[in-house]
C-alpha cells in the first residue's frame, strides 16, 4: 500500500507531502515515511501502530473473538462487528453503515488476508530513521489500537510529539472534530516548508 502510495505521489508530480494515516493507514504512512523518506514532508499517525500486540488479557480476548468471528461467522456479521467497534457512537451511524458495507462486500479470504497482514506489520526497529517532523494523535478512549502502542511510536522517532485527544475513541478526526483539526494544523504550520 506505502509503493501505491508512493507511486500515485509520482504519477501527480508531488515531490514531497504531509502524510496522515489513521490506524491501517499509519500503517501505511509509517511504511512509506521508512521505505520513501524523501517523499514525506511531515507525518501524522492517527491511532496506528509499528507492530500491533494485545494489551493485556481483555485485548487478547478481543483479538480471539475478531479472528473467531473472521473464520467462522458470516462476512455480513463480521463486518457489523468490526464497524461497530470502530464506530461505536449514535452519531457514528452513517460511518458504521458505510464500513459495514464496505467490510462485508471482501470476500472472507480477502478479510483474512488484511489481518494476517495487520498481525505481520512490523516496522519498530525501523522507526530511529524517520526525521521528518512528526506527530502521534492518540484517542484516549480507542478500544481497538492500545494507547502503549502510539507511546512506543512516539518514543522511537526522534522528536516525535504524541497529543492525546481525552474523548475520542479509534476515529479520531470523527470523535474530536475540533480538538484533531487544531493538532493537525498545528503541526503543518511546524513542518518545514
Amino acid at each position: 500500500m506505502a509503493a501505491a502510495v508512493d507511486r500515485l505521489l509520482g504519477d501527480l508530480a508531488i515531490a514531497r507531502a504531509h502524510v496522515v494515516g489513521l490506524s491501517l493507514g499509519g500503517c501505511v504512512a509509517l511504511t512509506l515515511a521508512v521505505e520513501a523518506p524523501a517523499r514525506v514532508r511531515s507525518l501524522v499517525v492517527v491511532n496506528g501502530f509499528a507492530r500491533l500486540r494485545p494489551s493485556g488479557a481483555r485485548g487478547a480476548l478481543r483479538g480471539a473473538a475478531r479472528a473467531l468471528l473472521a473464520l467462522a461467522a458470516p462476512m455480513p456479521l463480521v463486518a457489523a462487528w468490526v464497524a461497530r467497534e470502530a464506530f461505536p457512537r449514535d452519531e457514528h451511524a452513517a460511518l458504521r453503515a458505510a464500513a459495514t458495507a464496505r467490510i462485508a462486500g471482501m470476500t472472507r479470504a480477502q478479510y483474512l488476508a488484511s489481518l494476517v497482514a495487520l498481525v505481520r506489520f512490523d516496522v519498530g526497529a525501523r522507526l530511529a530513521e524517520i526525521r521528518c517532523p512528526t506527530l502521534i494523535v492518540a484517542g484516549a478512549r480507542d478500544t481497538t489500537v492500545p494507547l502503549a502502542a502510539k507511546e512506543a511510536i512516539a518514543a522511537a522517532i526522534p522528536h516525535a510529539r504524541l497529543a492525546l485527544l481525552p474523548e475520542s475513541g479509534h476515529v479520531s478526526p470523527h470523535d474530536d472534530p475540533a480538538g484533531f483539526n487544531r493538532l493537525l494544523l498545528n503541526h503543518l504550520s511546524l513542518a518545514p516548508a
